[in-house]
């Protein structure tokens, strides 16, 4: 069972501790010292799904030296500004990375192991592309 808390620190600050005691500081954008509460959705997709493809890629044994996932999101224009689209960049790096593997990886993360793409699926349209890096770059 997952587990949060968020503990409110002042102002419109807050902090974010998870079940293994991490955390993460939150705020409004006035306040301009946390993350914005929608955006650690879009941050907590990326997350979920980098945790994925480097294990997928770990256990084909192809050596991943690099990763980021650029999430964006499209929300609608009212409250409660829902997210409607969310697109995901993977920018990979690695020798013997093909356009199978990765493909696969992304695939079946999305589609069978990220628990937060799993939630955010039926509300949001997930789309997601990806660039492969030379190892020099």
């Amino acid at each position: 069972m997952g587990i949060a808390t968020v503990r409110w620190i002042g102002e419109k600050k807050f902090i974010g501790i998870d079940s293994t005691n991490h955390s993460v500081v939150l705020s409004t954008p006035d306040d301009g010292v946390g993350m914005k509460p929608s955006e650690l959705l879009l941050v907590a997709l990326a997350a979920c799904t980098a945790v994925d493809v480097v294990e997928i890629l770990s256990k084909k044994r192809i050596g991943l030296s690099g990763l980021e996932i650029q999430a964006s999101g499209e929300q609608d224009a009212d409250p409660p500004w829902t997210f409607r689209k969310i697109h995901l960049k993977y920018i990979l790096k690695g020798k013997g990375l093909t356009e199978k593997s990765v493909e696969q990886a992304i695939q079946l993360s999305e589609e069978k192991y990220c628990s937060v793409s799993a939630t955010v699926r039926g509300t949001a349209e997930i789309t997601w592309n990806y660039e492969i890096l030379s190892e020099d770059a």
